[in-house]
């Protein structure tokens, strides 16, 4: 995600322009804003305001909302986007089941195939067409691209997962590129952590740090730092499951031993909850040292199945970590926001955020 809060009057900035209009505009909701709004906060000259905008009328992306009153003057035409002009397709491939979703502008779900059964290590050719079945079903003319969320590590970059954990089967596999000559759509792939982090970041805006800590069939981190989403420079951040916190530990999936996500699994294997969130709190807490964060959100559906334990019991590692080292307060800790496919809404997000210059 990048911050563009300012235009830029040149012709070769046309689509940076009408980007950062449209952005504003879904910002501003069913509310609308009007074009002197709009120029006043981008820096744009009202000419090309009007430019840009009637050339996003005509190209369906914003209509005419009324009139607003104004302090002086005649009142002014308020503009908004029309969220049913374009949708993306998210899809959240999880280790045992699969969701896609359709999302509008707006990123409103307009359409979900949920709790679809799936095994990631039926072979590539048998999820391939699972997901091109499920997503097929939810494409039309107004779909933009799709998105696809699974579990690390991969590269971004190029598509491809390397040894997810426990299947080592697709480390090289070119998934991004052969999922897209199935659909005939472009496709962007992200890691599930990710793209829910992102999905938070779309919706609060501004210049926040925080990580999205997801705890389901895996455990994984999705960073945001100043408001974008930090992947590093090989797309590799956010591994936060297999930090060593015990040194010859119990083994872990990935091959290594005393990983967070083996001792966090494992305890909520044998329903010691309390237990869970304590190690998901020293590894909250590693991060909250290293990255000075401004707060920490969790998701997934261990955590949204029981949400009251892990909010208290990470909470409580960190106000002790505080309290050791003299701070005034903890970071907060959070259940992320809403939705109820944050991992798949998220894929759908990354699809859409070149449209609003994000």
């Amino acid at each position: 995600m990048v911050n563009i809060d300012t235009g830029a009057n040149l012709p070769a900035l046309r689509n940076h322009n009408a980007a950062l209009l449209l952005n504003l505009l879904r910002q501003a909701g069913e509310d609308g804003v009007s074009r002197l709004e709009l120029a006043e906060r981008t820096g744009l000259t009202p000419q090309a305001v009007s430019k840009i905008t009637a050339r996003l009328r005509a190209e369906g992306l914003a209509v005419d909302a009324g009139r607003r009153a104004s302090t002086g003057g005649k009142p002014r035409t308020v503009l908004r986007l029309v969220p049913g002009a374009a949708h993306a397709i998210g899809i959240h491939l999880d280790r045992d089941e699969l969701t896609v979703v359709r999302a509008d502008l707006a990123g409103t779900v307009v359409a979900a195939r949920t709790g679809r059964p799936l095994d990631l290590g039926a072979g590539a050719e048998a999820v391939i067409g699972a997901v091109a079945r499920e997503a097929g079903d939810l494409v039309d003319e107004t779909v933009l691209g799709v998105g696809l969320a699974m579990p690390g590590p991969l590269d971004h970059a190029t598509g491809v997962p390397y040894r997810v954990t426990g299947f080592p089967e697709w480390d090289g596999f070119p998934l991004r590129d052969t999922l897209a000559d199935r659909l005939g759509l472009p496709v962007v792939l992200d890691k599930d952590t990710n793209a829910a982090a992102f999905r938070v970041a779309v919706r609060v805006g501004g210049g926040q740090s925080f990580a999205y800590l997801h705890l389901g069939t895996g455990l994984g981190a999705g960073l945001v730092l100043g408001g974008a989403l930090y992947r590093g420079p090989r797309t590799g951040a956010g591994e936060f499951g297999h930090q060593t916190v015990q040194l010859d530990g119990v083994p872990c999936g990935c091959g290594g031993r005393g990983c967070l996500e083996a001792l966090c699994l494992a305890a909520v294997a044998r329903g010691d909850l309390d237990e869970a969130a304590r190690v998901l709190g020293v590894g909250a807490a590693n991060l909250v040292g290293i990255l000075d964060i401004d707060r920490v959100l969790l998701g997934g559906r261990v955590i949204t199945g029981a949400a009251r334990p892990f909010v208290r019991g990470v909470g409580a590692v960190l106000e002790e970590r505080a309290r050791r080292e003299g701070g005034d307060e903890a970071v907060p800790v959070e259940l992320a926001e809403g939705g109820d496919h944050p991992v798949a809404e998220g894929a759908a997000q990354l699809v859409l955020a070149p449209v609003f210059g994000l």
